[in-house]
């Protein structure tokens, strides 16, 4: 397997418009030419990372974090990001970064906080808007089920939990060919009207040069006469955060234990206790002190994120608790997801969960 190989994979998964605009993802380093020794998954791309890559004959290291995140202005060893990319350079090894990716996706980060909290009912906190297109074209009516069905393959009329979604009106086609035309219906030179559908389908952004393909090989005129449209409205499944519910509520210290318990760390800090249960909880892995008013809005109980200042915990005013349980422990199953899903992808290639623990945070 070469990179471009793994790259395509990953973006069937995880495409790059999941990504935030602000965010560094995909190949970081390396070339997509590059045969594939082996792939090493980790949460952060760190020196130590990059020895085991080395001692696990891995000449890729998939990561969750970026380890050039802004513009690097030289290369001299100074800093610890400037050293893994010296190092990787010397020893031939691509650097492949997702982050943001997963943190949009439906089944990533923030649903695996959720599973790990036994969070039920929940919905994206903060859908991702500019995600989501329509295409409109116009169809013989005895091929309509044909191009439906391609482009229904292709991705298009993928709404939540629908799919082949679509709306359909008929109408009347005219056309006339020129002396060199070859049409579907009717001769050169010939006016011609004929019973068409007009099809309408909506599809996410990054399906738009495959949902084009589909239709053009499936429609059976000569020119396919279609129009795309950019929609503002918001991908409900796409997006940062999650909201849901406990099965059962709990006053904030019992909460506190079982939080601490799911997320393997003994310590966490949070908000002034309310007084009241919890049962509605919104969770962000990662920095997401931005998403505080939108959890307030919704009526969330508690607010599980990270990175939290000082001042943002006043935030919570007497709607919710806000609990900060470290960056590293909101993100650190993350590995896990990616390992999983490539293993089970590429059944035949060899993937490395790496064993080196990157949290650069201690306590005492």
């Amino acid at each position: 397997m070469i990179i471009q190989e793994l790259l395509e994979t990953l973006e069937q998964w995880a495409p790059k418009a999941y990504a935030e605009d602000f965010d560094n993802v995909g190949l970081l380093v390396g070339n997509h030419r590059s045969v594939c020794t082996g792939v090493i998954i980790s949460l952060d791309c760190t020196e130590a990372v990059v020895e085991e890559a080395i001692t696990e004959n891995c000449n890729v290291i998939l990561s969750f974090h970026p380890i050039i995140f802004s513009g690097l202005k030289k290369i001299t060893g100074a800093t610890y990001v400037e050293r893994v990319v010296q190092k990787v350079i010397q020893n031939d090894i691509a650097i492949i970064a997702l982050h943001t990716r997963l943190d949009n996706h439906p089944q990533g980060v923030n649903h695996v906080l959720c599973e790990r909290l036994g969070l039920v009912n929940t919905k994206v906190l903060i859908p991702k808007k500019d995600n989501l297109k329509k295409l409109v074209t116009y169809v013989p009516k005895n091929h309509t089920e044909t191009v439906l069905k391609a482009l229904h393959l292709a991705g298009a009329g993928n709404l939540d939990n629908y799919s082949e979604c679509s709306f359909l009106l008929e109408g009347t086609g005219n056309f006339k060919g020129n002396e060199i035309s070859t049409p579907h219906f009717g001769k050169r030179l010939e006016k011609v009207s004929v019973e068409e559908v007009q099809v309408n389908v909506v599809f996410e952004s990054h399906l738009l040069h495959q949902i084009q393909k589909a239709l053009h090989v499936s429609h059976p005129y000569e020119t396919v006469a279609y129009e795309m449209y950019h929609l503002i409205n918001s991908y409900s499944e796409i997006g940062m955060g999650r909201i849901g519910f406990l099965e059962k509520e709990m006053n904030l210290n019992a909460f506190l234990s079982f939080v601490k318990k799911q997320l393997n760390t003994e310590f966490v800090r949070y908000s002034p206790d309310l007084r009241k249960p919890i049962k509605k909880v919104a969770v962000l892995g990662g920095s997401g002190s931005f998403a505080i008013e939108e959890a307030k809005r919704q009526n969330a109980d508690a607010f599980i994120t990270a990175d939290l200042k000082y001042h943002q915990f006043y935030q919570g005013e007497a709607q919710l608790v806000l609990i900060d349980v470290g960056h590293y422990e909101s993100e650190q199953f993350i590995k896990n997801l990616i390992f999983d899903y490539l293993t089970k992808k590429l059944p035949n290639f060899a993937f490395v969960l790496s064993r080196t623990k990157t949290n650069p945070v201690n306590y005492s």
